[in-house]
């Protein structure tokens, strides 16, 4: 089993001057521990279960970038970027950006978006959810294309490129994992797969994650997919705020692992020590899930 680390807040001591070195120094951090993936949140605005909308959010691909000049072997992206943020094609040069900047460390990390009130406070349309899952669905088909290289003209319902250029080519190959969040089970969960490489899934007890993964696998059978090349992820409740007990955590990491997930994402959030938080998880937690 890997661990992931996802930075959702960026309210931290020392204001706007200090916040670069914080962050560069918990992703060296979470590198140094063995952490296979570092997400950051991609929101216009603060989410209401993080904290007030006025309190920062950095733009995600320039923070990632920075990222990668800080870090050599992590992997990186956003968990998850909403599709309503940026035109597809706009979105697949940064994605493939970060990817030549890091040297093929990138992850693409997408969503049908839901935070209405951040769109409204900028002047960004917010579709009907219908419609959002309609130009996810087209923006999973053209990411698809310009990172194969494929110029071949685009034209679906929302979206047209012209000229699907996308100079210069990835690092990775065959192209940056496609991992859709959400856990819809009649579209978020049929578009992967149809479309990703791996998946972000979240429920609120063990039974709805079990029952997830089951739908996932039932729309694998029915796409001619192989459920097992999909790289299942979800989350687990440890933040700086409240001690935790390794072993407890461990047991979770099993319990997790027999159900069929592969990576466990923790969250960079509380009032106490985000370093501290993710260097006890690279020494106590990592080394004996590893194997799992």
């Amino acid at each position: 089993m890997k661990f992931a680390l996802h930075v959702p807040n960026f309210s931290w001591g020392g204001g706007s001057a200090e916040l670069g070195q914080r962050l560069a120094t918990l992703a060296q951090t979470a590198e140094d521990a063995g952490y296979s993936y570092l997400s950051v949140m991609d929101h216009f605005f603060q989410i209401d279960r993080n904290g007030s909308a006025e309190e920062p959010m950095l733009a995600a691909y320039t923070a990632l970038g920075f990222i990668a000049g800080k870090t050599s072997k992590i992997h990186i992206g956003t968990l998850v970027s909403g599709v309503t943020y940026r035109h597809p094609a706009l979105l697949v040069k940064e994605v493939t950006t970060l990817d030549v900047v890091s040297g093929g460390r990138a992850f693409f990390g997408i969503g049908a978006a839901w935070y209405e009130r951040e769109h409204i406070g900028l002047g960004v349309r917010f579709p009907p959810v219908s419609e959002r899952f309609e130009r996810l669905e087209e923006t999973l088909q053209i990411a698809d294309r310009m990172f194969k290289g494929d110029m071949t003209p685009y034209k679906g319902k929302y979206y047209e490129v012209p000229e699907p250029i996308n100079s210069p080519a990835l690092v990775s190959s065959p192209r940056p994992m496609v991992m859709i969040g959400g856990s819809g089970e009649k579209k978020t969960l049929k578009l992967v797969a149809r479309y990703a490489d791996a998946c972000n899934i979240n429920a609120a007890d063990r039974p709805g994650l079990q029952h997830k993964l089951d739908v996932l696998q039932e729309h694998c059978e029915m796409e001619g997919r192989n459920y097992d090349e999909i790289e299942k992820t979800t989350s687990i409740g440890l933040t700086s705020s409240e001690p935790f007990n390794s072993s407890d955590v461990i047991k979770e990491c099993e319990e997790l692992a027999e159900m069929g997930f592969d990576t466990v994402f923790t969250r960079a959030v509380g009032s106490g020590d985000r370093v501290a938080m993710v260097e006890k998880i690279g020494k106590e937690i990592i080394p004996n899930v590893a194997g799992l």
